[in-house]
Protein backbone atom coordinates (compact mmCIF):
# COMPACT_ATOMS: atom_id res chain seq x y z
CA UNK A 1 0.00 0.00 0.00
CA UNK A 2 1.77 3.33 -1.07
CA UNK A 3 0.95 6.69 0.73
CA UNK A 4 -0.15 9.44 -1.62
CA UNK A 5 0.84 13.34 -0.34
CA UNK A 6 -2.80 14.40 -0.26
CA UNK A 7 -3.24 16.40 2.94
CA UNK A 8 -6.94 16.92 4.38
CA UNK A 9 -6.02 19.08 7.54
CA UNK A 10 -9.33 18.85 9.22
CA UNK A 11 -9.21 14.95 8.83
CA UNK A 12 -5.62 14.48 9.96
CA UNK A 13 -6.73 16.60 13.14
CA UNK A 14 -10.02 14.09 13.79
CA UNK A 15 -7.58 11.13 13.81
CA UNK A 16 -5.41 12.26 15.84
CA UNK A 17 -7.02 11.99 19.18
CA UNK A 18 -8.26 8.86 18.56
CA UNK A 19 -4.48 7.33 17.66
CA UNK A 20 -3.31 9.33 21.10
CA UNK A 21 -5.71 7.37 23.10
CA UNK A 22 -5.50 4.12 21.20
CA UNK A 23 -1.56 3.85 21.52
CA UNK A 24 -1.30 5.36 25.11
CA UNK A 25 -2.35 8.75 25.46
CA UNK A 26 1.29 10.57 25.11
CA UNK A 27 1.95 12.91 22.58
CA UNK A 28 1.40 12.20 18.54
CA UNK A 29 2.81 14.55 16.27
CA UNK A 30 1.46 14.50 12.74
CA UNK A 31 3.73 14.36 9.39
CA UNK A 32 2.07 15.10 6.37
CA UNK A 33 2.67 12.42 3.81
CA UNK A 34 4.86 10.32 5.32
CA UNK A 35 5.49 6.84 4.18
CA UNK A 36 7.12 5.05 6.58
CA UNK A 37 5.34 3.25 9.89
CA UNK A 38 4.78 0.55 12.03
CA UNK A 39 1.16 0.07 11.33
CA UNK A 40 -0.60 1.62 7.99
CA UNK A 41 -4.40 1.91 7.96
CA UNK A 42 -6.63 2.14 4.78
CA UNK A 43 -8.44 5.65 4.36
CA UNK A 44 -11.90 5.80 4.66
CA UNK A 45 -14.28 8.80 3.64
CA UNK A 46 -16.88 7.72 6.08
CA UNK A 47 -15.23 9.03 9.47
CA UNK A 48 -16.93 6.08 11.42
CA UNK A 49 -15.30 3.87 9.48
CA UNK A 50 -12.30 5.06 9.79
CA UNK A 51 -12.51 5.24 13.59
CA UNK A 52 -13.27 1.42 13.22
CA UNK A 53 -10.40 0.61 11.38
CA UNK A 54 -8.49 2.59 13.74
CA UNK A 55 -9.40 1.00 16.69
CA UNK A 56 -9.06 -2.72 15.52
CA UNK A 57 -6.09 -2.38 14.18
CA UNK A 58 -4.32 -0.80 16.86
CA UNK A 59 -5.47 -3.06 19.31
CA UNK A 60 -4.33 -6.25 16.81
CA UNK A 61 -1.11 -4.38 16.88
CA UNK A 62 -0.59 -4.99 20.10
CA UNK A 63 -2.08 -8.07 20.80
CA UNK A 64 0.54 -9.06 18.42
CA UNK A 65 3.50 -6.97 19.34
CA UNK A 66 2.83 -6.60 23.31
CA UNK A 67 3.46 -2.63 22.59
CA UNK A 68 1.43 -0.48 20.54
CA UNK A 69 2.63 0.99 16.89
CA UNK A 70 5.13 3.96 17.17
CA UNK A 71 4.18 5.03 14.02
CA UNK A 72 0.53 4.72 12.51
CA UNK A 73 0.14 5.92 8.86
CA UNK A 74 -3.21 6.73 6.96
CA UNK A 75 -3.22 6.23 3.56
CA UNK A 76 -3.33 8.97 1.62
CA UNK A 77 -3.18 11.36 4.35
CA UNK A 78 0.48 10.81 6.66
CA UNK A 79 1.79 9.98 9.58
CA UNK A 80 1.49 9.77 13.42
CA UNK A 81 4.28 9.86 15.80
CA UNK A 82 3.90 8.45 19.00
CA UNK A 83 5.83 9.21 21.71
CA UNK A 84 5.09 8.82 25.47
CA UNK A 85 6.87 12.68 25.80
CA UNK A 86 6.86 15.57 23.30
CA UNK A 87 10.97 14.75 22.58
CA UNK A 88 9.98 11.20 21.62
CA UNK A 89 7.30 12.01 19.67
CA UNK A 90 9.37 14.69 17.92
CA UNK A 91 12.45 11.72 17.46
CA UNK A 92 10.52 9.68 15.56
CA UNK A 93 9.35 12.19 13.27
CA UNK A 94 12.69 13.71 12.75
CA UNK A 95 13.14 10.02 12.00
CA UNK A 96 10.51 9.60 9.37
CA UNK A 97 10.35 13.40 7.97
CA UNK A 98 14.48 14.46 7.47
CA UNK A 99 13.59 17.51 9.67
CA UNK A 100 15.23 18.19 12.79
CA UNK A 101 13.44 19.08 16.27
CA UNK A 102 15.73 19.63 18.80
CA UNK A 103 13.91 19.97 22.33
CA UNK A 104 16.51 21.74 24.65
CA UNK A 105 17.70 19.79 28.00
CA UNK A 106 14.53 19.15 30.23
CA UNK A 107 14.51 20.93 33.81
CA UNK A 108 14.38 18.97 37.09
CA UNK A 109 11.76 18.83 39.39
CA UNK A 110 8.50 17.82 40.55
CA UNK A 111 6.38 17.85 36.91
CA UNK A 112 3.03 18.49 38.05
CA UNK A 113 1.07 18.60 34.75
CA UNK A 114 4.11 16.79 33.00
CA UNK A 115 2.90 16.16 29.44
CA UNK A 116 -0.33 17.96 29.39
CA UNK A 117 -1.70 19.70 26.40
CA UNK A 118 -2.58 23.10 26.91
CA UNK A 119 -3.84 25.95 25.16
CA UNK A 120 -3.88 29.15 26.49
CA UNK A 121 -5.42 32.61 25.13
CA UNK A 122 -3.88 35.79 25.22
CA UNK A 123 -0.74 34.53 26.43
CA UNK A 124 1.89 36.56 24.63
CA UNK A 125 2.00 38.60 27.69
CA UNK A 126 0.66 39.59 30.78
CA UNK A 127 -1.56 37.26 33.00
CA UNK A 128 -1.43 35.11 30.15
CA UNK A 129 2.02 34.91 29.72
CA UNK A 130 2.70 34.67 33.57
CA UNK A 131 0.32 31.45 33.59
CA UNK A 132 1.73 29.75 30.59
CA UNK A 133 5.16 30.21 31.95
CA UNK A 134 4.03 28.18 35.66
CA UNK A 135 2.56 25.22 33.34
CA UNK A 136 5.40 25.20 31.25
CA UNK A 137 7.40 25.37 34.77
CA UNK A 138 5.23 22.24 35.89
CA UNK A 139 5.65 19.72 33.19
CA UNK A 140 2.85 21.02 30.50
CA UNK A 141 3.49 21.17 26.27
CA UNK A 142 1.93 24.92 25.74
CA UNK A 143 0.09 26.67 22.88
CA UNK A 144 0.59 30.47 23.38
CA UNK A 145 -1.96 31.44 21.55
CA UNK A 146 -2.44 35.10 20.88
CA UNK A 147 -3.43 37.91 17.95
CA UNK A 148 -0.20 39.53 18.39
CA UNK A 149 1.46 36.31 16.37
CA UNK A 150 4.89 38.59 16.20
CA UNK A 151 5.19 38.96 19.90
CA UNK A 152 3.82 35.14 20.64
CA UNK A 153 6.35 33.53 18.19
CA UNK A 154 9.18 35.85 19.81
CA UNK A 155 7.79 34.63 23.41
CA UNK A 156 7.69 31.17 22.19
CA UNK A 157 11.15 30.95 20.50
CA UNK A 158 12.44 33.12 23.91
CA UNK A 159 10.83 30.10 25.84
CA UNK A 160 12.18 27.43 23.40
CA UNK A 161 15.20 28.11 25.31
CA UNK A 162 14.26 26.40 28.70
CA UNK A 163 11.63 24.39 27.68
CA UNK A 164 12.30 23.54 23.76
CA UNK A 165 9.16 21.82 22.19
CA UNK A 166 6.94 21.80 24.88
CA UNK A 167 6.11 25.25 23.85
CA UNK A 168 4.50 26.39 20.82
CA UNK A 169 3.26 29.72 18.99
CA UNK A 170 -0.40 29.77 17.27
CA UNK A 171 -2.03 32.96 15.92
CA UNK A 172 -5.68 33.23 17.11
CA UNK A 173 -8.58 35.98 16.69
CA UNK A 174 -10.74 34.59 19.52
CA UNK A 175 -13.39 36.41 18.23
CA UNK A 176 -13.27 34.76 14.85
CA UNK A 177 -14.83 31.57 14.22
CA UNK A 178 -12.44 29.95 11.89
CA UNK A 179 -9.22 31.42 13.72
CA UNK A 180 -10.16 29.87 16.77
CA UNK A 181 -10.65 26.50 14.84
CA UNK A 182 -7.56 26.89 13.73
CA UNK A 183 -6.03 27.66 16.36
CA UNK A 184 -7.07 24.12 17.83
CA UNK A 185 -6.32 22.25 14.37
CA UNK A 186 -2.90 23.50 15.18
CA UNK A 187 -2.16 22.14 18.65
CA UNK A 188 -3.86 18.74 17.75
CA UNK A 189 -1.64 18.29 14.46
CA UNK A 190 1.76 19.84 16.79
CA UNK A 191 0.33 17.67 20.12
CA UNK A 192 -2.25 15.16 19.12
CA UNK A 193 -4.49 16.19 20.94
CA UNK A 194 -5.66 18.75 23.75
CA UNK A 195 -6.47 18.14 27.83
CA UNK A 196 -6.81 21.38 29.05
CA UNK A 197 -8.36 24.85 27.09
CA UNK A 198 -7.47 27.82 29.18
CA UNK A 199 -9.38 30.95 28.26
CA UNK A 200 -7.34 33.97 29.37
CA UNK A 201 -7.80 36.48 26.48
CA UNK A 202 -10.04 39.23 27.52
CA UNK A 203 -10.33 43.20 27.53
CA UNK A 204 -11.53 45.93 29.95
CA UNK A 205 -13.08 49.05 29.16
CA UNK A 206 -14.46 51.28 31.94
CA UNK A 207 -17.08 53.97 31.43
CA UNK A 208 -20.29 54.84 33.10
CA UNK A 209 -23.24 54.48 31.48
CA UNK A 210 -23.06 58.24 29.92
CA UNK A 211 -19.92 57.52 28.54
CA UNK A 212 -19.88 54.11 26.79
CA UNK A 213 -20.57 53.60 23.75
CA UNK A 214 -22.42 50.73 22.32
CA UNK A 215 -19.23 49.78 20.03
CA UNK A 216 -17.31 49.75 23.11
CA UNK A 217 -19.78 47.13 25.03
CA UNK A 218 -20.32 45.08 21.94
CA UNK A 219 -16.69 44.62 21.65
CA UNK A 220 -16.08 43.50 25.13
CA UNK A 221 -18.85 41.32 25.53
CA UNK A 222 -17.64 39.83 22.39
CA UNK A 223 -14.42 39.29 23.32
CA UNK A 224 -15.37 38.32 26.61
CA UNK A 225 -18.34 36.26 26.60
CA UNK A 226 -18.47 35.33 22.56
CA UNK A 227 -15.02 34.20 22.36
CA UNK A 228 -14.87 32.00 25.71
CA UNK A 229 -18.16 29.95 23.48
CA UNK A 230 -15.93 29.78 20.34
CA UNK A 231 -13.22 28.10 21.77
CA UNK A 232 -15.10 25.90 24.23
CA UNK A 233 -16.96 24.58 20.89
CA UNK A 234 -13.80 23.67 19.08
CA UNK A 235 -11.82 22.50 22.53
CA UNK A 236 -14.52 20.29 23.37
CA UNK A 237 -14.70 18.46 20.19
CA UNK A 238 -11.16 17.23 20.12
CA UNK A 239 -11.58 15.73 23.84
CA UNK A 240 -15.12 14.13 23.31
CA UNK A 241 -13.02 12.27 20.69
CA UNK A 242 -10.46 11.67 23.12
CA UNK A 243 -13.14 10.71 25.64
CA UNK A 244 -14.74 7.93 23.65
CA UNK A 245 -11.71 6.01 23.10
CA UNK A 246 -10.81 6.01 26.68
CA UNK A 247 -13.20 6.33 28.99
CA UNK A 248 -10.88 7.02 32.03
CA UNK A 249 -9.69 10.51 30.05
CA UNK A 250 -10.77 13.87 31.62
CA UNK A 251 -10.37 16.92 30.20
CA UNK A 252 -10.85 20.45 31.40
CA UNK A 253 -11.88 23.82 29.76
CA UNK A 254 -11.06 26.80 32.24
CA UNK A 255 -11.93 30.31 31.93
CA UNK A 256 -10.31 32.97 33.54
CA UNK A 257 -12.85 34.91 34.88
CA UNK A 258 -12.58 38.00 37.44
CA UNK A 259 -13.89 39.21 40.57
CA UNK A 260 -15.94 40.97 38.59
CA UNK A 261 -17.68 38.31 37.77
CA UNK A 262 -18.42 37.66 41.30
CA UNK A 263 -19.58 41.01 42.35
CA UNK A 264 -20.16 44.32 40.51
CA UNK A 265 -17.76 46.20 39.47
CA UNK A 266 -18.75 50.61 39.49
CA UNK A 267 -18.61 52.32 36.59
CA UNK A 268 -17.00 48.79 34.88
CA UNK A 269 -20.46 47.29 33.68
CA UNK A 270 -19.03 46.14 30.12
CA UNK A 271 -16.09 43.84 31.77
CA UNK A 272 -17.82 42.93 35.03
CA UNK A 273 -21.49 42.32 32.83
CA UNK A 274 -19.23 40.21 30.34
CA UNK A 275 -17.30 38.18 33.05
CA UNK A 276 -21.02 37.47 35.09
CA UNK A 277 -22.37 36.18 31.83
CA UNK A 278 -18.68 33.49 31.37
CA UNK A 279 -19.56 32.01 34.60
CA UNK A 280 -23.36 31.33 32.96
CA UNK A 281 -21.78 29.54 30.53
CA UNK A 282 -18.83 27.84 32.88
CA UNK A 283 -22.55 26.38 34.65
CA UNK A 284 -24.08 25.48 31.44
CA UNK A 285 -20.98 23.83 29.62
CA UNK A 286 -20.33 22.15 33.10
CA UNK A 287 -23.82 20.23 32.51
CA UNK A 288 -23.49 19.79 29.26
CA UNK A 289 -20.08 18.61 28.85
CA UNK A 290 -19.78 16.38 32.26
CA UNK A 291 -21.11 13.46 30.31
CA UNK A 292 -17.70 13.71 28.62
CA UNK A 293 -15.79 13.70 31.55
CA UNK A 294 -15.22 17.52 30.26
CA UNK A 295 -14.88 19.92 33.41
CA UNK A 296 -15.48 23.49 33.08
CA UNK A 297 -14.70 25.37 35.96
CA UNK A 298 -13.80 29.23 36.36
CA UNK A 299 -10.85 31.03 38.17
CA UNK A 300 -11.67 34.86 39.18
CA UNK A 301 -8.31 36.31 39.69
CA UNK A 302 -7.98 39.76 42.00
CA UNK A 303 -5.89 42.45 40.57
CA UNK A 304 -2.90 41.70 39.12
CA UNK A 305 -1.62 45.40 39.50
CA UNK A 306 1.65 45.09 38.26
CA UNK A 307 0.51 43.61 34.80
CA UNK A 308 -0.10 45.34 31.66
CA UNK A 309 -3.70 45.69 31.95
CA UNK A 310 -3.39 47.91 35.04
CA UNK A 311 0.40 49.38 34.51
CA UNK A 312 0.35 50.52 30.71
CA UNK A 313 0.84 53.87 31.12
CA UNK A 314 -1.47 54.91 28.34
CA UNK A 315 -4.12 52.01 28.17
CA UNK A 316 -4.04 50.16 31.60
CA UNK A 317 -6.81 50.24 34.20
CA UNK A 318 -5.38 52.92 36.78
CA UNK A 319 -5.17 55.26 33.45
CA UNK A 320 -8.44 54.64 33.00
CA UNK A 321 -10.33 54.48 36.48
CA UNK A 322 -8.46 58.23 37.29
CA UNK A 323 -10.04 59.26 34.38
CA UNK A 324 -13.27 57.88 35.03
CA UNK A 325 -13.58 59.09 38.54
CA UNK A 326 -13.86 55.39 39.27
CA UNK A 327 -11.81 56.16 42.71
CA UNK A 328 -13.41 58.82 44.94
CA UNK A 329 -10.34 61.43 46.01
CA UNK A 330 -8.05 60.12 43.36
CA UNK A 331 -5.44 62.54 42.16
CA UNK A 332 -3.04 60.39 40.99
CA UNK A 333 -2.08 56.27 39.46
CA UNK A 334 -0.54 56.08 42.90
CA UNK A 335 -3.89 56.59 44.69
CA UNK A 336 -5.87 54.54 42.43
CA UNK A 337 -3.21 51.72 43.25
CA UNK A 338 -3.61 52.09 46.68
CA UNK A 339 -7.23 52.16 46.53
CA UNK A 340 -7.27 48.46 45.51
CA UNK A 341 -4.56 47.09 47.53
CA UNK A 342 -6.62 48.44 50.65
CA UNK A 343 -9.44 46.65 49.61
CA UNK A 344 -7.58 42.97 49.72
CA UNK A 345 -7.34 41.30 53.07
CA UNK A 346 -3.79 40.55 51.84
CA UNK A 347 -3.21 44.12 50.59
CA UNK A 348 -1.37 43.19 47.46
CA UNK A 349 -2.39 42.61 44.19
CA UNK A 350 -2.98 38.76 42.58
CA UNK A 351 -0.14 37.44 40.77
CA UNK A 352 0.00 34.63 37.68
CA UNK A 353 1.37 31.95 39.83
CA UNK A 354 -2.15 31.91 42.33
CA UNK A 355 -4.18 31.87 39.31
CA UNK A 356 -1.80 28.76 37.86
CA UNK A 357 -1.92 26.91 41.48
CA UNK A 358 -6.30 27.30 41.14
CA UNK A 359 -5.63 25.91 37.27
CA UNK A 360 -3.99 23.47 38.50
CA UNK A 361 -6.33 22.21 41.20
CA UNK A 362 -9.04 22.48 38.62
CA UNK A 363 -7.00 19.58 36.45
CA UNK A 364 -6.27 17.64 39.18
CA UNK A 365 -9.57 17.25 40.98
CA UNK A 366 -12.21 15.00 39.12
CA UNK A 367 -15.12 15.70 41.54
CA UNK A 368 -15.74 19.18 40.76
CA UNK A 369 -17.21 21.06 37.85
CA UNK A 370 -19.15 24.26 37.17
CA UNK A 371 -17.33 26.19 39.74
CA UNK A 372 -16.33 29.55 39.95
CA UNK A 373 -12.86 29.90 42.10
CA UNK A 374 -12.10 33.21 43.78
CA UNK A 375 -7.92 34.07 43.38
CA UNK A 376 -8.68 37.07 45.16
CA UNK A 377 -6.35 37.50 48.83
CA UNK A 378 -9.48 36.84 50.75
CA UNK A 379 -11.47 40.28 48.73
CA UNK A 380 -14.10 37.87 47.34
CA UNK A 381 -15.14 35.24 49.56
CA UNK A 382 -17.61 32.18 49.00
CA UNK A 383 -21.26 31.92 50.85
Amino acid sequence: MSLEITFNKERAVYLAPAIRMLTGGGIVKFVAGADKADLVISSYDDIEQQYSALESEIKDYIAKYGSAPKTVAVDNLGTYCCGATKAEADEIASAISGKTYSPAEEPAGYKRIAEKIAIVTGSAQGFGLGIAEEMLKAGGNIVIADLNYDLASSVCENLKKTYGNHVFAAKVDVTDEESTKDMVFETVLEFGGLDVFVNNAGIAKAGNLEEMTLQTLEFTTKVNYFAYFLGSKYASRIMKIQYRFNKNYYADIIQVNSKSGLSGSNKNFAYSGSKFGGIGLTQSFALELVEYNIKVNSVCPGNYLDGPLWSDPEKGLFVQYLRAGKVPGAKTIADVKEFYESKVPMHKGCYPVDVARAIFYCMEQVYETGQAIPVTGGQNMLK
